[in-house]
């Protein structure tokens, strides 16, 4: 079977041209506007030929000047919390009557090249961006694109258009519940350092247990079970190769992360909740079925999707844009893997 050829991006043609992307871009979809010699035209135009360039068929169908499209930009399709997040984003968009996009950004990567072209280009209504991480390339785009958009779930400080929840109160929710059992050493499982709600939520943790004279060590990791892993292993190693447990209970910073850390409080041979006790951030229906069922904190993700748009249909309507804040407060589910503190060494 012949090796199926590879598909030639707008980069390739770019590069091939001599010319930047934007450029290639407006060339090829016949923009008039743009002051380009005919001899650079010309020069692009040889290069997608040769090339066998094909503009990406969800591009071309939003080359409109108004396409009641709204482009959702997540860090991680993995991670499931951005699943619910999508899903009232899209329930809200379709009741406003907009198409709601989606586009993963790899972390350590740019956006997606379509995604970016659909910034530059102007080719969605409005952007809903969930993976604001400091120092992001898009960030530098959008200051330079007059598309409307809102920061939800990682806000960007200043620009007075974030749509956020009640993340502190996530801290306080978990840190009470296990502080009522009789937990008095408690470890926290926080997503990577730079990331807002993380940060927010880390901040909180540790504010509050200091608070309740509580010891609280933290331990970094990705929003993963991987990132559980590592990060429950250091919380629970034994200090100075000794006997003694440093903490009771742990509270993670996503449910990926705690059903990493459930792995690991196993692979130690310790009990939950007899030994440790686990609570998750985030519930989702997969935390009831968890050996045993994972205690949540329950956010509302769904209300952030919606109060998302809502936010972003409206600067696109010409409200001045402001900040958000999701008025529904964290929530305790209460299931089987937290207990008061066991006698085991």
């Amino acid at each position: 079977m012949a090796q199926q050829t590879a598909r030639a991006r707008l980069v390739d043609v770019a590069q091939a041209a001599g010319v930047s992307k934007a450029t290639v871009s407006k060339v090829l979809n016949g923009r008039q506007d743009l002051s380009v010699r005919p001899e650079t035209r010309r020069r692009v135009h040889e290069a997608a030929e040769a090339l066998g360039y094909r503009p990406h068929s969800g591009a071309r169908a939003l080359a409109g000047a108004s396409t009641h499209a709204l482009a959702l930009l997540v860090p991680a399709l993995a991670n499931p919390t951005y699943v619910t997040i999508a899903r009232g984003a899209y329930q809200r968009a379709r009741e406003l009557g907009y198409l709601s996009l989606l586009a993963e950004d790899f972390d350590g990567q740019e956006a997606d090249e379509s995604f970016n072209d659909l910034v530059q280009e102007g080719r969605v209504d409005g952007l809903l961006i969930a993976s604001a991480r400091p120092g992001h390339p898009l960030l530098d785009a959008l200051g330079r694109s007059p598309v409307p958009h809102v920061f939800l779930n990682r806000s960007v400080e200043g620009s007075g258009r974030n749509v956020t929840m009640d993340v502190a109160r996530s801290s306080v929710t978990a840190l009470d519940h296990l502080y009522d059992l009789g937990h008095r050493t408690i470890g926290h499982i926080a997503g990577p350092p730079g990331i807002t709600p993380s940060d927010t939520r880390k901040q909180a943790f540790q504010r509050h247990a200091e608070e309740l004279s509580v010891a609280a060590p933290v331990a970094s990791g990705d929003f993963t079970e991987d990132g559980g892993v590592s990060a429950a292993l250091e919380l629970l190693r034994p200090a100075d190769g000794g006997t003694h447990r440093r903490v009771t209970a742990l509270y993670t910073s996503s449910l990926a992360q705690a059903i990493g850390a459930m792995g690991a409080i196993r692979s130690l041979g310790l009990r939950i909740p007899e030994d440790i006790s686990v609570v998750g951030n985030d519930d989702l229906p997969v935390a009831g079925h968890l050996h045993p069922p994972l205690t949540t904190v329950a956010m509302p993700l769904y209300e952030l999707g919606t109060a998302a748009v809502d936010a972003l249909v409206a600067a696109i309507r010409g409200t001045p844009p402001g900040d958000v804040v999701v008025p529904t407060e964290p929530r305790l589910v209460l299931r089987g893997s937290t207990a008061r503190p066991g006698d085991a060494p």
